[in-house]
């Protein structure tokens, strides 16, 4: 007969092992969350582990090591950006935005001066003096050149495209009216007075102003890029105070907790900072003074000069015009004075002359300046004398006096030195812009990748300083 032993604190029979005595409560079971609902959970069970990190003093140190790493890598990408944009803006300016600007420029004077031309050409007895045919046809050319270069860019400028587009579809009438008058001149008849007063109502009313416009828009948009340019750089700023004022702070709540006064680490970091900051700020004020100093003796002077420039020329073809009239042209007389009231002033020393000359004072541009507005007085005298002859019946002498450029005292010499004045003060502008801005430009050279390194430098010494502590607590 056999018996069956049960060892104590083993289950007795009909028990299977693994289940609860009979009166014990089963132990509760955690349900692990899955799918959807456990991503939604990772989140909050982060932010529950960082939380429980900071309560003790290395994990503290763990997340303040994580924090100046991911600050100081943030500054340096967005320092780094930062300057090579505008880098890519200043060299845009040079390459692409002021060209441009010269080109509606070009366009807005060549058409000017082909107007003005064609009416001097007019009154010329017998021939058409080739010279002045000469200069007409080049100053098409120019407008053309120009007038393509400038549309180029004009696609994403509904404002712009529309002027061009004028222009374009404008020149061609303007140009065929011009040589029906041309060739009825030849032939003696007076309906070719008609059709050039017709082709400078059609060049006034409807082309110049679409090539002021066109020059208008671009000079706008070179003002604007000039701005961002010389724009106050906040984002990078913020970060790199915020990155200096952070390792500066860990320094400080360093020494209190471990009582140590210097960490190698992260006074490397903190000079690295310090460097970048003082480097960034130096080149970019000397980047931004170089560009507003571009701007304001180069661009802004230039504007003046430009519209200097045009004034006379659409007042010489008013002068012209007047001759051309026989007796008819009061309303260019009119025109004439109010262009040249704006050229120099009611007082014959102001308007944009006078402008441009206490803009220049003590500048490359003073000289060129001072030959415009001596050339202008010169030119309004002579035109003076011209009106008188015509007034009193000698028309023939008021048109000799009118278009002679040999004679140093004619109203035509006197005007061909003022448009030499005024191009070489533009060409001076120009180049005191292209100066300007090229030196801002290499202001910022190797800033931005040192920038990066520097910033990347504050990382790693950080992260050094910060673990040298940490290994005290092992």
């Amino acid at each position: 007969m056999t018996s069956t032993a049960t060892r104590a604190g083993s289950p007795g029979p009909g028990h299977a092992v693994g289940h609860a005595a009979p009166g014990i409560p089963p132990a509760p079971r955690r349900d692990s969350r899955s799918g959807l609902a456990g991503l939604l959970d990772l989140p909050a069970n982060a932010y529950r582990q960082i939380v429980r990190s900071a309560a003790r003093t290395p994990g503290r140190l763990s997340l303040i090591a994580v924090g100046l790493v991911a600050l100081a890598l943030l500054t340096a990408l967005a320092g780094g950006l930062a300057v090579q944009d505008r880098k890519d803006t200043i060299n845009g300016l040079i390459d692409h935005r002021e060209p441009l600007a010269a080109a509606a420029q070009e366009v807005y004077r060549s058409l000017s001066d082909a107007d003005a031309t064609a009416a001097s050409a007019f009154l010329s007895t017998g021939a058409e003096p080739p010279e002045l045919r000469e200069r007409y046809e080049l100053d098409l050319a120019k407008a053309g050149a120009a007038l393509a270069k400038a549309a180029s860019d004009s696609a994403g400028v509904p404002e712009a495209a529309e002027q061009v587009d004028v222009i374009s579809q404008r020149l061609p009438v303007y140009t065929g009216l011009v040589e029906t008058a041309r060739a009825n001149n030849r032939q003696g008849f007076p309906v070719g007075a008609s059709y050039l007063r017709e082709a400078s109502e059609l060049m006034r009313a409807t082309i110049l102003p679409a090539a002021h416009d066109l020059y208008r828009v671009d000079t706008e948009r070179l003002s604007a890029e000039q701005d961002d340019a010389s724009g106050f750089p906040w984002l990078v700023t913020i970060l790199s105070l915020a990155l200096l004022g952070a390792l500066l702070y860990t320094q400080v709540y360093l020494r209190r907790k471990t009582n140590r006064l210097f960490n190698v680490g992260l006074g490397v970091a903190t000079v690295a900072v310090g460097v970048a900051i003082l480097w960034s700020a130096v080149a970019m004020t000397v980047q931004s003074v170089l560009v507003d100093d571009g701007a304001e003796d180069g661009t802004e002077q230039v504007d003046v000069l430009v519209r200097a420039r045009i004034a006379a020329l659409q007042a010489r073809a008013d002068e012209t015009l007047t001759l051309v009239a026989r007796g008819g042209g009061a309303e260019y007389e009119q025109e004439f004075a109010r262009l040249a009231e704006e050229l120099t002033g009611p007082d014959g020393r102001g308007g944009l002359l006078g402008e441009a000359g206490e803009r220049a004072a003590g500048s490359a541009l003073a000289e060129p300046v001072e030959d415009a507005a001596e050339s202008a007085a010169a030119w309004l005298a002579a035109h003076s004398e011209v009106r008188e002859r015509d007034e009193t019946g000698d028309h023939a002498e008021a048109v000799a006096l009118a278009i002679d450029v040999q004679d140093p005292a004619s109203a035509a010499a006197a005007f061909s030195r003022l448009d030499a004045s005024l191009a070489e003060a533009i060409a001076v502008g120009r180049q005191g812009f292209l100066d300007d801005t090229t030196n801002g430009s290499r202001a910022l050279t190797l800033l931005a990748p040192g920038f990066a390194v520097l910033a990347v430098v504050a990382a790693l010494g950080a992260t050094m300083g910060i673990r040298e502590r940490l290994r005290e607590y092992r």
